[in-house]
């Protein structure tokens, strides 16, 4: 018996070393496969991350220890407040518009025969970089008509709706009868009669080239007599190509302005309006006897409508924004398409079948079906919104750069473009990883209870 239990014992050991020679094994192997990886993460995530915590508390040389003093003058600068504002809209704003389009997408494209084509067309902005996709909206933004598609969309709606002006650049001549108004109308010096000869308005600053294709001379209208109750005149060019003519005077080779809005004015108030002619005539039919002004309104010069200042200080944040969920509301429509073809279809034919209209059962069932993906999707936008640089630097003017500017496009404008202070540089950098963390705590939580 005592032989058994010895030997017994003698083997236990024995038995038991290559079962840890096995883990230990196990172990080496698997850290060798991690430690690339490790190696990698520590280079470019830890290492970056602690050295900018430890240089937050220098000064813009590295060489002398300011504690807080970084961390305070982040919060007296302006232009830092101002890009703490600024990320707060980006936060606030646009995952919530992209959360409700991409739902809003994806029920729909649920209804659509080409679903699979529509998804691909929404999602291939997500294969243009932050660069390209910057380049190709300033270009879109661009305030002259003649270059920014969104501006010549806007200005071709609304010379629909409201004749442009074909004269903007006209003017009189000084000292030829015509005066400006304060509002910029032109009126004539002295007053015409019922009856009387034609007046003739003589303007400037039209190119021969700009005339409209279908203006006409102006010399026969010029030298009519009115009859009557009538009251007749010219506007016209002043201008004699190639030189010659007679300033104040209709020469043979002038045109009229067609299309020139004149105005009869007696004590003030405006008698009759009417439009010149091809040739630049106008006349004016039973007008009572007296004495008229011959009035050319404002709106005969006023300047072309140049659209929507999109770059300007008030519009150049909502413009990135609308850049930024061009490229994200396909990725926000695919994830939350996957959650929707994973929902229950009998929960939502139960529904139909007891009489829910459509709009009831998206939000009575779709919707709160969907809660926790919406939340995944809108948390993963919160956190990649927060470190959102390309499209602000690259959008945003100079001018305006720093009404668009965000954390951390201010956190490389304070460090290297131009500001040269990195100690104020890792402090926005750290303020910038303690605001994203908490988002990123709570998708990797998320995360692991969805996965138990």
């Amino acid at each position: 018996m005592t032989s058994v239990i010895g030997s017994a014992r003698d083997s236990s050991p024995r038995s038991a070393n290559p079962r840890r020679r096995a883990q230990r094994r196990r172990r080496i192997i698997a850290l060798v496969f991690v430690l690339p990886a490790l190696l990698l993460l520590g280079a470019l995530v830890v290492y970056p991350v602690l050295f900018s915590v430890g240089r937050s508390f220098f000064d813009a040389g590295g060489a002398r220890f300011v504690g807080g003093g970084n961390y305070a003058e982040m919060f007296r600068d302006p232009a830092t407040l101002k890009a703490i504002r600024n990320s707060a809209i980006w936060v606030v704003i646009a995952p919530t518009l992209l959360t409700g389009l991409g739902l809003i997408l994806a029920v729909l494209v649920e209804k659509v025969r080409w679903a699979t084509a529509f998804k691909l067309l929404l999602f291939m902005p997500m294969a243009v970089s932050f660069l390209a996709a910057g380049i190709i909206f300033r270009l879109a933004y661009e305030e002259d008509p003649d270059k920014g598609v969104l501006n010549a969309a806007v200005v071709g709606v609304h010379d629909a709706f409201d004749d442009a002006s074909s004269y903007p650049t006209a003017r009189a001549r000084d000292g030829q009868g015509l005066t400006k108004g304060p509002d910029g109308s032109y009126a004539t010096d002295g007053t015409a009669s019922p009856g009387g000869a034609a007046v003739s308005l003589g303007l400037v600053g039209v190119a021969p080239k700009e005339l409209p294709a279908e203006a006409k001379p102006a010399y026969g209208a010029a030298s009519r007599t009115a009859s009557g109750r009538e009251l007749i005149g010219v506007v016209y060019l002043d201008f004699t190509p190639g030189g010659g003519g007679e300033q104040g005077r209709v020469d043979t080779a002038e045109r009229g302005l067609p299309g020139m809005t004149v105005e009869a004015v007696r004590d003030g108030r405006t008698i009759a309006t009417i439009d010149t002619a091809a040739d630049g005539s106008f006349r004016f039919g039973d007008l009572d006897p007296g004495a008229y002004t011959v009035r050319l309104p404002a709106r005969n010069f006023a300047p072309p409508y140049e659209g929507v200042s999109w770059l300007g200080p008030a519009l150049v944040t909502p413009a990135i924004i609308g850049a930024y969920l061009w490229i994200w509301t396909g990725f926000a429509m695919v994830l939350i398409g996957a959650g929707l073809s994973s929902l229950p279809r009998d929960a939502l034919e139960a529904a139909r079948m007891d009489g829910a209209g459509e709009w009831q059962v998206f939000r009575m069932i779709t919707v709160p079906l969907l809660a926790p993906i919406l939340t995944v999707v809108f948390v993963t936008l919160v956190i990649n919104v927060m470190k959102v640089f390309d499209l602000v630097y690259i959008i945003a003017p100079g001018p305006v750069q720093e009404d668009a500017t965000v954390l951390a496009t201010q956190m490389w404008l304070v460090s290297f473009g131009g500001g040269n202070n990195q100690g104020l540089g890792s402090a926005l950098g750290v303020l910038l990883l303690l605001l994203v963390i908490p988002a990123m705590v709570f998708n990797v939580r998320r995360f692991r209870r969805s996965q138990s």
